[in-house]
Formats: C-alpha cells, sequence, structure tokens
C-alpha cells in the first residue's frame, strides 16, 4: 500500500485550492457501489482514489470538438503527413527494426501500419499526454452526459488495470480522453488486447516497444485485420455519373459491383463480391473519393473514424516508401 499512501500525499498537495467532485451525488455514490462489486475493489478503495480526482473543463472542451469533426480531410492528412513524422518514423523503424519487423511477421500485421498508427497517436511515443487518466475519466464518466456510460466504464476498468498492473493511479498520465501509452489504449483496451510480448510478466506500453508493437498487432487481429489483404483504394467516378454521397456509416454494407452499379470504380482486381465502402475524401480542389475495404474497416476502429483511418494509409505507404529507399535491399 505504499504507493496508495504515496500517491495521496501527492495528489492533496496537487489539490489544494481546487474542488473535487462531490461524491455524495447519486450517480457517483451509483459507481463507487457498482465498482465495489469487482473484485479486488472495495468501496472505501474506490472512495479514496475518487476523493482525490478533480474536474477538468479543458477535457469537456476537448471531447466536444475532435479534429476528426471540424477539419475536412486535406487539413486532415496535412497534420499526420507532414516530413518530420515520416522522416521520425523512418528513423524509428530503423533504430527497432529487429524487433518491429519480427513482431509483425509473427502477428501477420505489415510493420508500417503498427508503426504509422504509432505515428498518428504519439509521434511515436513522444507526446503520450500530459493530463492525469484518473482526472480526465471521472471527468467524463461524471460530468459528460453524451458519453457517460462508456466512460463510467472505462474509469471501472482503470481502477482494475491499476491494481492489476501495480499502476500509481495518481501519476498515470494520458490523453483528454483518458487513452494510455505510445499506442494510446483506453483502460478496457490495455487490460484485454495489451501483450507482454517479451515474457517479463509485465505489460509495459510506455516504453517496452517489443510490448507495444505486438499490442498494436494484436488488436487490430482482434479487430478483423486479414494479413496481405487490401486497405483502400482510390476512387473513379464515371462520367455523367451522379456525385455520390459517402455513408456516414464505415460498415462494409456495399461491394465493388454495387458501387460500379452507381458508376464508382477502382483500379483493384478484386472480385466484384468484395465488401467495401465509400469514403469521402475531398480534397482542397474538390469532392474525392476512396473505397475501404476490410482492414480499412479494423483501422477504423482504433479510432472511429474515416479520416484516421485513412490516415494511418498515407502515413503507412510513406514509412514503408522511406524505408526502402533507405535500405534498397528492404522491401516492407
Amino acid at each position: 500500500m505504499g504507493w496508495l499512501c504515496a500517491g495521496l500525499l501527492c495528489a492533496a498537495a496537487a489539490r489544494a485550492g481546487t474542488t473535487g467532485f462531490d461524491l455524495s451525488r447519486p450517480d457517483i455514490q451509483s459507481f463507487i457501489a457498482s465498482a465495489a462489486r469487482q473484485p479486488p475493489l472495495t468501496r472505501s478503495g474506490v472512495t479514496r482514489i475518487l476523493r482525490h480526482a478533480l474536474p477538468q473543463a479543458r477535457v469537456i472542451d476537448r471531447i466536444s470538438a475532435p479534429a476528426e469533426g471540424v477539419l475536412p480531410w486535406w487539413r486532415y492528412r496535412a497534420n499526420f503527413l507532414t516530413e518530420r513524422r515520416i522522416g521520425d518514423g523512418v528513423r524509428f523503424w530503423l533504430a527497432h527494426r529487429r524487433d518491429l519487423e519480427e513482431v509483425a511477421r509473427s502477428r501477420g500485421v505489415p510493420p508500417q501500419y503498427i508503426l504509422a498508427i504509432l505515428g498518428c497517436e504519439t509521434s511515436y511515443g513522444r507526446i503520450t499526454g500530459k493530463g492525469r487518466v484518473l482526472d480526465s475519466l471521472a471527468t467524463l464518466a461524471f460530468d459528460y452526459p453524451p458519453r457517460g456510460e462508456y466512460f463510467r466504464d472505462e474509469l471501472l476498468q482503470f481502477l482494475l488495470l491499476v491494481r492489476e498492473a501495480h499502476l500509481d493511479p495518481f501519476t498515470v498520465k494520458g490523453s483528454y480522453s483518458g487513452a494510455m501509452g505510445a499506442p494510446q489504449f483506453m483502460p478496457s483496451s490495455y487490460r484485454r488486447y495489451a501483450v507482454d510480448e517479451d515474457a517479463d510478466h509485465r505489460v509495459d506500453l510506455w516504453s517496452d516497444w517489443r510490448d507495444i508493437f505486438a499490442s498494436v498487432a494484436n488488436l487490430l487481429r482482434h479487430d478483423g485485420w486479414q494479413t496481405d489483404a487490401p486497405v483502400l483504394a482510390q476512387a473513379q467516378l464515371a462520367p455523367g455519373a451522379a456525385l455520390p454521397v459517402a455513408p456516414r456509416s464505415l460498415e462494409l454494407t456495399a461491394t465493388l459491383d454495387s458501387l460500379k452499379a452507381l458508376g464508382i470504380t477502382t483500379a483493384s482486381d478484386l472480385p466484384g463480391t468484395t465488401p467495401a465502402v465509400l469514403i469521402a475524401a475531398d480534397e482542397a480542389t474538390g469532392p474525392a473519393f476512396r473505397v475501404g475495404f476490410g482492414n480499412f474497416y479494423a483501422l477504423s476502429r482504433y479510432n472511429r473514424s474515416a479520416l484516421y483511418a485513412m490516415a494511418v494509409d498515407d502515413l503507412a505507404h510513406a514509412l514503408a516508401a522511406g524505408v526502402r529507399a533507405a535500405l534498397p535491399e528492404s522491401s516492407p
């Protein structure tokens, strides 16, 4: 219990003059009672931790206006496909080549996609978040009704995770949404899909790159990633065809044949029965479209955004090209 006592003292100092949550609120009391039914959590233990959670207005502001919802594709892409991010990624790949490529082969996910996710999420582990995960999750669990149920579950998962992984709940930092480590796993994903790849009896998603690479690949495989299957294709619109409206859902409810009937084709040689989804990918010059396949859907499960999944795919191609240029004998 030493870590708990030390954490409480740090939290008490940090919150001087700051108002925490009113733990007498019925919704918070209900959460505490529910959490206490999940061994090894107890009512007193959960209460002690929540007593030091601090509401964060900035968290509500951030989640209310995510970049995926306010930027057009061409501007969103420009934020991720920068010379620095590509160059840093190529250098990172070369520095961790053996571990990255071994994990990629064993898990069936190409190294460029594992690395592109890490590049989009945290610039290869460089930016993992400065806010306390406890504060972010409590704020969203108790003060953000649109997704309160989801974040109450993530807060519960966090409380279980810190016990299982022997983490200090008062010092773990992450994103405004409570995502953690180089791959930005939410607590539920950390508990379900994080992998102890190097068998050191500890899963470390902040600095153990074998664990990190394997955990990203494990999550993608769980979400349906298929080895050697396509991700995206550029869409061509037949002359005279009506400008299509891309569906809001990313489910693969179309096929290449059904898209062709609308005047939408790709250069792919896949069968016409291949499940697909039309994606809006507007450029600065006007409307444009892509067609996503099963692996695109798997990428979109990492972050429920077509823009995000397209950025990962584009970055993956740029990283692979950069490594081919640096190592002509390599063919990622």
